[in-house]
């Protein structure tokens, strides 16, 4: 590279340059906004102030305990502020966050208990049975603090011999945390179903945490102070990166640790709520509410979705009880949605099922993305824009993950050719909006949670009876997305469909279980190879 007068005596300083992370939001917001209320959890309520002094107090502990650069601190817990907590604290003794999904079971927990390398492990009372059995499976033997959430009313286990409560109260709320030397390092882990074998876990850095965290205020044209309900999970990609979202903007984060109909409304009603995430099975919840239930605000509630598209009817009903929703995509290798159905007001115009229609595509990318495409896998060059021609979606940027933990071979391929492979396939339409058609990795969406099809087959095959075993998601208007297996049984064998359901939800997650099982020969091409897109059209019409 020749130098030119602008590389010559203009270097990189500690006053021009500083490593990007979004634990300077909270930072921030608590200087500028100490007295503004930070996170609502119902009786409880913290301002700025104390959220930021909690958060130190937690990084302070870890430290104190030998946190360090590089540890994982993992955590089963449920929207609730000792899960905001972490996305601060933990990071910022420069450990790495692991907010697990509580719908796994305990094998998959241990497993991501031992992959991570888990140093500590922070669980919920109402978790306590599933974090105690993960941990009687696993090798590592972390620190485990417990939690006992007073807002939580139904049954639960004791964790741990600590609680967090006890924890933190040791820890000093001015710690001002640790120097991030390099936005590179890692800020959080995240496991994401694979196609076959156990999970992968993919890290997230603290540049494309800030990036994202910003994209999404963008996108959500957020101002300052908005009031966020927290129906989407924490555990999903850092809750898309909310986590750090709401306090770029001074916003309040108001706790929900059970997505339910009513609890939605009454926050809508008692704390202002102005935006909010979730999966379609979130909105088909809100629009089929009873009518005495519903909150009439007499504003609009801007509302983004991701997963599989939302149905058209849902929609509609979303529009006319006074969301707006926005369509999104993204992978948890892109932190979260990182394309945006960016509405275009001449669409106003519209019949309600066209704009309903326009609505449900994926979308153009997130600003903060540098490069999406659609191209054939195979010759890395762009599909025609003609919204007939597949070809694989490609990311490429800043939002896009370090790579997959202790997984090389992984990583390498998902980044061949220098973009990240989505395994997704879609179309380009005229406009430039992505629509998704297929998932060549066989991902079923369901409730916003990923089903990988072979896992569960993999399983249905343990099964003595069954011979062959072929599962497809088919589109559900509650859930997105349901999972159907196809069974060709062994001859002689005999099994019933509850029994095969059965079978498969005492090995892995539960909500993994197929819905239906339909017993019949498979069809296959010559090679032997099963037909799915055959059995996607056979398993439209049945029923539940």
């Amino acid at each position: 590279m020749t130098l030119t007068p602008y590389d010559i005596d203009l270097p990189k300083t500690a006053a021009n340059h500083q490593a990007l992370t979004p634990l300077s939001f909270l930072k921030r917001a608590a200087s500028v906004f100490p007295d503004r209320p930070a996170v609502i959890h119902g009786r409880t309520r913290f301002t700025y102030r104390e959220f930021a002094g909690r958060c130190a107090r937690l990084g302070s502990a870890l430290k104190a305990h030998g946190i360090v650069r590089g540890d994982t601190v993992a955590t089963l817990l449920p929207n609730t502020p000792a899960q905001l907590e972490c996305h601060y604290g933990v990071p910022m003794t420069g450990a790495v966050v692991n907010a697990i999904n509580y719908r796994l079971s305990a094998q998959e927990i241990a497993f991501i208990l031992d992959h991570g390398e888990a140093k500590i492990f922070i669980a919920d009372r109402e978790f306590g049975a599933l974090a105690n059995a993960a941990l009687k499976l696993c090798k590592s033997k972390p620190l485990v603090l417990g939690i006992d959430d007073p807002e939580h009313d139904g049954p639960g286990e004791a964790v741990g011999t600590q609680s967090y409560e006890d924890f933190i109260a040791g820890g000093d709320p001015a710690y001002a945390g640790e120097t991030i030397g390099d936005e590179w390092d890692a800020i959080a882990l995240n496991y994401t179903s694979g196609t076959t074998g156990n999970p992968k876990g993919v890290v997230f850095h603290h540049r494309g945490a800030y990036l994202l965290s910003l994209g999404n205020a963008i996108t959500a044209a957020m101002g300052q102070h908005p009031v966020y309900l927290w129906t989407l999970p924490m555990f999903h990609c850092n809750g898309w990166c909310f986590t750090w979202t709401i306090s770029a903007v001074a916003g309040t984060h108001v706790c929900l640790r059970k997505t339910e109909a009513a609890r939605i409304y009454a926050a809508i009603r008692d704390a202002g709520v102005t935006h909010m995430c979730g999966a379609p099975v979130v909105m088909n919840m809100i629009v089929n509410a009873p009518d005495e239930m519903k909150t009439q605000t007499g504003r609009t509630i801007e509302f983004y979705t991701a997963a599989a598209p939302p149905p058209a009817a849902v929609l509609q009903k979303m529009d006319a009880a006074g969301f707006r929703v926005t369509h999104l995509y993204g992978l948890t290798e892109t932190y979260g949605p990182s394309t945006i159905n960016a509405w275009n007001e001449d669409w106003d115009k519209l019949e309600a099922a066209e704009r309903a229609r326009l609505k449900a595509r994926q979308g153009v990318r997130y600003v903060v993305l540098e490069e999406l495409a659609v191209m054939d896998p195979e010759t890395m060059q762009p599909v025609p824009k003609d919204g007939e021609t597949m070809g694989e979606v490609f990311f490429r940027g800043n939002v896009v993950m370090k790579g997959y933990l202790k997984n090389p071979k992984a990583t390498g391929e998902a980044f061949a050719g220098g973009w990240f492979h989505s395994g997704d396939l879609g179309v380009w339409d005229e406009d430039g909006y992505i629509r998704l058609k297929d998932r060549s990795k066989d991902i079923i969406i369901s409730g916003g949670e990923n089903i990988s099809s072979s896992e569960v087959e993999d399983v249905l095959y343990r099964h003595p009876a069954v011979f062959e075993a072929a599962v497809v998601g088919r589109p559900d208007e509650q859930w997105g997305e349901i999972a159907i297996a196809f069974v060709n049984l062994k001859p002689g064998a005999s099994a019933t469909e509850q029994e095969l359901i059965d079978y498969v939800r005492s090995q892995i997650a539960k909500y993994k279980a197929p819905k239906t099982i339909v017993f019949g020969d498979l069809p296959k091409t010559s090679t032997g190879k099963v037909q799915k897109f055959k059995l996607r059209d056979q398993a439209k019409p049945i029923g539940i």
